[in-house]
């Protein structure tokens, strides 16, 4: 997907992607229409070519990035350490100054999948990680209940939850949190 404000750089532009063996699935040049337009068409990449990237641009692009994240590639004329912040925050994965000669981008291209493809494994590593430690907490609060309330060692807190979590085909953190909702239910 090609965004651009300015509609005579897309037409230059397009062409030289399809002359590269891109498909460009749209043409965007209002920035507001962004968000909508990556969600109805999920676009393998999205390509922005400006002057500097606008706030109406950098805010769509960061929504897209919570909610159907893609490789970005900026193509500006704006040098600017705070313009180059503001656009990687809002999820670009390449931001090239006066880069635009045909031969450099299918590199340019190929960098920003690759970076965003390694981006989004630690990510989804670290949401994974990040429940695995709830789960553990959530655990460990069951257990010290039980080992309160029924007068179990540690040892024996965990295999009750065990034992129930699996005859009830349960993970053990649900069984947890079922064991702490009693728990707090009671009181």
């Amino acid at each position: 997907m090609l965004i651009d404000d300015t509609p005579r750089r897309a037409f230059c532009l397009r062409p030289v992607l399809e002359q590269l063996g891109y498909d460009v699935v749209a043409e965007v040049s209002d920035p507001r229409k962004l968000h909508d337009e990556a969600l109805r068409l999920c676009p393998d990449a999205i390509i922005v070519d400006t002057d500097s990237p606008s706030r109406d641009a950098l805010e769509n692009l960061c929504i897209i990035t919570e909610s159907c994240p893609r490789p970005v590639v900026v193509f500006a004329k704006d040098p600017a350490r705070e313009a180059i912040r503001k656009a990687v925050r809002a999820g670009v994965s390449a931001y090239v100054v006066d880069g635009l000669a045909p031969e450099r981008i299918t590199p340019i291209l190929d960098t920003a999948v690759a970076r965003f493809e390694v981006f989004q494994a630690m990510k989804n590593e670290l949401h994974s990680v990040k429940i695995k430690l709830t789960e553990r907490k959530v655990v460990e609060k069951a257990k010290g209940i039980l080992m309160k309330g029924a007068k179990l060692n540690e040892e024996e807190a965990y295999r009750a939850l065990r034992k129930q979590a699996m005859d009830r085909n349960l993970q053990i953190a649900e069984v947890a949190r079922q064991v702490i909702a009693v728990s707090e239910l009671l009181g």
